[in-house]
């Protein structure tokens, strides 16, 4: 496919060619994330001022911007240096004031001469009850008028850049804008009632009333469904390629599930099963699987994930497991080892932490075929990591993954089928968002035995009442994580207040009883201290957040998180998920400092009142905006300059389907609409999208 469509290079030329952007404005223009004259037209105005013209200024609220014929009157000069220079003026009903600071008196004599009529239009303040306008935004002469806008755009601003160079960047980047062929399929865009292209942008940067501003305007709407569009269309032709990327049939007899299924002590739930049947239903095809596997804390992944690397083993091949951490990669390691042991499959771990001869010896083994499954953090990536016949690839907790590390893991295994795996609920339009390109399963069920777990908020001035509670838990042989507050991001002062509240409770619940772990001990150390804890020598473990993912306890039942208002409702639902995971009954005790404020209440009810992943994920989203949901800089999410997803997760839906059927109906892009379609792509710098159809 040849390059980026000629009527789109004026988008894409060199910001300076906007009229009034010179070298300092285009420095500047970076802090918005603008470019090109492309970024200037999908930067839109966030608000508008009102500025027709009135007869008066009486009646004006504070703060309002009146626009108004005036007679000027008598000049008043600073009466020292650097004070305000007073100009008293008279509309149809009253006079007031413009005032001026630090303005030369010979350029306001000249611009505000005694006895002419003018049109000033500014914000209206009040001193000492009087009105007044201080520095104008216009003051025109009554003929000049025109030039101001009835309803002028507010666009969004940056260090040494103004309203006026913005207004001035953007009608010259729309001046440039070509009338596009149509990639909206028709009888959608005339249902919506949206309008082409090139007017969808003219209208929403001359918005006339503050309306044209919502989302929902039909200018806004079109250019934020084209967005989703694009973004749609890259996972949709990502999907296709991956699902027609030759994969391997890999078909298990079934022999090592079934040693596994009857070494449990329970049988899978019909999640579980569910999923696990649509894993080895899609690893059985000649297509190379890309499935993603959500389920909420405790719903029983690993389980799932392990049956679908037997299935690999099962078919003469090897299985990866790949972690974020090595913590993580480790509490893999002891969740699988006794699995492994009942199917007798050899089971290794391979991390930062290997070395020289070691090391060594693993790549050897690995490289022949012995090591039949392996779990590891990123380490196995690297380039002299060689599998003997790898089959799947299993990552875990993907949003620190994006699309783009996908495309590069399935790279690395050559025909090697992928499962994602997340513990984090995630509501339907960040699914659609982020994994567009996949197939999903969902465990939305507990395993049997998990305790439902019994959350109370207690404010911090009943400290004493909690650790006597805590005292009279730990006499009767349970054990409880204590988890201290994040301050400030600062890992020392986190350090120092763990430190104190372990000394604190040593000293009450007795020195052998309470353990500690915290983000700066060396790694030895920390195992170490969860390992006395999880065989129960331990029975307080004070921790920061490190225990937050995977961490696994059966005789753990008491959580206490301290200043719980400051941590953010996953973390908060992800850190109550470490207990309740054995036959005892089990408590979260939520411990804030009052007074709270509304979100730190609103976060601390809806965990108190629901268990439910899903649920709290909506509730989280809704508060805090995708992009701090995943932590945007690394979660491989689409920044969207006027889409909104959390707010039009319909429209993102239908986006969805419509790039899919235009892509089944056209999957080279090469009809009418097919080829606007590329048009589009190019035009959201979309190029991965690109290279996808080139290649594919």
């Amino acid at each position: 496919m040849s390059g980026r469509p000629e009527t789109l290079f004026p988008l894409f030329a060199d910001i300076e060619t906007l009229e009034g952007v010179g070298k300092k404005t285009a420095q500047n223009l970076l802090h918005l994330g603008i470019e090109k004259p492309r970024d200037v037209v999908f930067t839109l105005p966030y608000s508008g001022i009102d500025r027709r013209k009135r007869d008066t200024v009486q009646g004006a609220e504070p703060s309002q911007v009146i626009t108004v014929e005036v007679t000027v009157g008598a000049h008043q000069h600073p009466t020292r240096r650097g004070g305000p220079y007073r100009i008293t003026v008279e509309d149809a009903q009253v006079s007031f004031q413009l005032v001026y600071f630090n303005a030369r008196d010979d350029y306001l004599s000249k611009i505000l001469p005694i006895g002419a009529r003018r049109i000033v239009s500014g914000k209206v303040e009040f001193f000492d009850g009087l009105v007044q306008i201080v520095h104008p935004d216009y003051v025109l002469e009554p003929h000049e008028a025109v030039d101001i806008p009835e309803f002028e755009p507010v666009y969004p601003l940056t260090a040494g850049v103004t309203q006026k160079v913005m207004r001035k960047a953007a009608a010259s980047a729309i001046s440039r804008t070509p009338i596009l062929p149509e990639w909206i399929d028709p009888l959608q865009k005339a249902h919506a009632g949206w309008p082409d292209w090139r007017e969808a942008v003219i209208e929403a940067h001359s918005p006339a009333k503050m309306g044209d501003l919502a989302a929902e305007a039909p200018a806004r709407e079109r250019l934020a469904y084209d967005e989703f569009l694009a973004h749609q269309l890259t996972l949709s032709l990502a999907r296709s390629r991956l699902r027609r990327a030759k994969g391997r049939e890999n078909h298990g007899d079934g022999s090592l599930q079934r040693k596994v299924l009857e070494a449990l002590p329970y049988r899978p739930t019909g999640a579980q099963q569910r999923a696990i049947n649509e894993i080895a239903a899609d690893m059985g095809q000649s297509r190379k699987m890309n499935r993603l596997l959500q389920g909420d804390v405790g719903a029983g992944k690993t389980l799932v994930a392990f049956m679908a690397l037997l299935v690999a083993v099962e078919a003469g091949g090897q299985g990866v497991m790949m972690a974020p951490t090595e913590i993580l990669a480790r509490q893999h390691l002891q969740g699988l080892r006794p699995l492994a042991e009942s199917a007798g499959v050899v089971l290794e771990i391979l991390t930062g932490r290997d070395k020289g001869a070691e090391r060594k010896a693993k790549l050897a083994a690995l490289s022949r075929g012995d090591i039949q499954i392996l779990v590891g953090t990123h380490a196995v990536f690297q380039s002299d990591v060689n599998f003997n016949d790898l089959r799947l690839a299993i990552v875990d907790e993907q949003h620190r993954f994006g699309v783009r590390q996908r495309l590069e893991l399935g790279r690395k295994g050559g025909v090697a089928d992928v499962l994602v795996m997340t513990a984090t609920p995630i509501p339907r339009s960040l699914s659609l968002a982020q994994y567009g390109d996949m197939d999903i399963s969902v465990l939305d069920e507990k395993p049997p035995g998990r305790q439902p777990i019994k959350t109370v908020m207690v404010s911090t001035q009943r400290l004493d009442e909690v650790i006597e509670h805590l005292r009279n838990a730990v006499d009767g042989g349970k054990q409880a994580y204590w988890v201290c507050p994040l301050v400030e991001e600062s890992e020392s002062v986190d350090y120092t207040a763990s430190e104190d509240r372990f000394r604190h409770l040593r000293a009450i619940l007795g020195d052998g009883r309470v353990g500690l772990v915290h983000g700066q001990m060396p790694s030895e150390e920390k195992d170490a201290a969860m390992a006395a804890f999880q065989r129960g020598e331990t029975r307080v473990l004070v921790a920061t957040t490190v225990i937050e993912v995977g961490v696994d306890v059966p005789n753990a039942t008491i959580m206490v998180i301290e200043r719980a208002e400051i941590f953010g409702l996953a973390q908060l639902h992800q850190l109550r998920g470490r207990v309740g995971r054995g036959s005892g009954a089990s408590s979260c005790m939520l411990l804030y400092q009052a007074p709270l404020s509304e979100a730190g209440e609103k976060r601390l009810t809806t965990l108190r009142d629901t268990e439910d992943g899903f649920r709290i994920a909506e509730v989280d989203l809704e508060m805090r905006g995708a992009g701090d949901l995943i932590g945007t800089a690394q979660s491989g999410l689409p920044r969207f300059r006027i889409a909104d997803m959390e707010r039009q997760t319909s429209l993102m839906a239908i986006a969805q389907t419509d790039a899919r059927k235009l892509l089944s109906d056209d999957p080279a892009l090469e009809n009418e609409r097919g080829r606007a379609a590329r048009t589009l792509l190019w035009l959201m710098g979309q190029d991965e999208a690109i290279r996808l159809i080139s290649v594919g």
